[in-house]
């Protein structure tokens, strides 16, 4: 991996951990970015990037199903389908999104889709 490429993963990181943070305190975003002392500009802008790229690796994968979405998390609610049913799945809802995992999910898949949740 390159300079430019290690400073910009660097970045990103940086910026998922500030906006974890900033979701874990509670406070607007507004309101974080008077605290932290930058300006809620930059904030959307990284933001922004995080989105992009993880539309970007997604975007890589050809066994995405058509009308998967990927959201900023903000609240997140698990559900399990009843086993007993003839395809037990789980769901995971971030807000307007969810995501639904059966025995027969492609664990690849999955994996990209947990690193991308975690990384917003």
């Amino acid at each position: 991996m390159n300079s430019k490429a290690m400073t910009e993963e660097y970045r990103l990181t940086y910026w998922a951990q500030i906006m974890r943070e900033r979701t874990e305190s509670g406070m607007s975003i507004r309101a974080y970015c008077a605290s932290a002392g930058f300006h809620e500009n930059i904030y959307y802008y990284w933001q922004r990037k995080l989105r992009e790229t993880a539309s970007s690796q997604l975007s890589d994968s050809p066994t995405v199903p058509l009308g998967w979405a990927i959201c900023a998390p903000s609240a997140a609610v698990v559900s399990m389908t009843n086993p007993a049913q003839e395809q037990a799945a789980i769901i995971i809802e971030i807000g307007q999104c969810r995501v639904a995992a059966t025995a027969d999910t492609d664990t690849e898949l999955l994996a990209k889709i947990c690193r991308v949740l975690t990384a917003l």
